[in-house]
């Protein structure tokens, strides 16, 4: 199982075989059932989270106390919240399990011992964080730019698993509307 983000960060720079034993050492193993919480708002956000199996999501209460989906993560992808990670301020997102979840915890203080004694792994993070924000900036375009019908389409054709694994009305919540809307819009295909 840690061998996955080994040939995850091999993708983007190469890892002397020598290093692997090193680099799993920072990280902890981390077993959530479904709808488990990883954290939630107000507490101190101390872990980033690669996804081995299953799902996570990224979410927060809104003024009228509904969750608002705003990220998921599926194996190979990193979840945290980035804002909060590993500094004084408090998270103000909640994240948790969508499924049952296999995860690498990577805290804080391990990543920068990481980072120290295995400096190569700095492109590896910068490139996996463009590469997220990137597409945090296409879906935005995407959230101005497309019909609310356009968008599921859109979000469907380019990460279908998300649509066969993730509950229905989690994603209208990450896609902004009700599941009954996105019922009618399935509906209509």
């Amino acid at each position: 199982m840690t061998h996955l983000i080994i040939n995850h960060i091999r993708r983007y720079v190469a890892v002397p075989d020598e290093d692997v034993a090193g680099i799993l050492s920072y990280f902890e193993t981390v077993t959530l059932s479904k709808k488990q919480n990883l954290l939630e708002e107000g507490q101190h956000c101390n872990h980033s989270y690669f996804v081995v199996s299953g799902c996570l999501r990224l979410f927060f209460i809104n003024e009228k106390g509904g969750e608002q989906t705003t990220q998921f993560a599926l194996e190979n992808w990193w979840m945290s919240d980035f804002l909060a990670f590993g500094g004084p301020r408090p998270a103000v997102f909640y994240i948790q399990a969508v499924e049952k979840t296999e995860a690498l915890a990577l805290s804080h203080t391990q990543h920068e011992k990481l980072l120290d004694n295995y400096p190569y792994l700095e492109k590896y993070f910068r490139l996996i964080y463009q590469k997220g924000y990137g597409a945090s900036q296409q879906r935005i375009r995407y959230l101005y730019g497309l019909s609310r019908e356009e968008l599921y389409h859109q979000f469907a054709k380019q990460y279908p698993q998300f649509v066969q694994r993730v509950p229905q009305y989690l994603l209208a919540s990450f896609l902004g509307f009700t599941p009954e809307y996105l019922s009618e819009i399935r509906n209509r295909r």
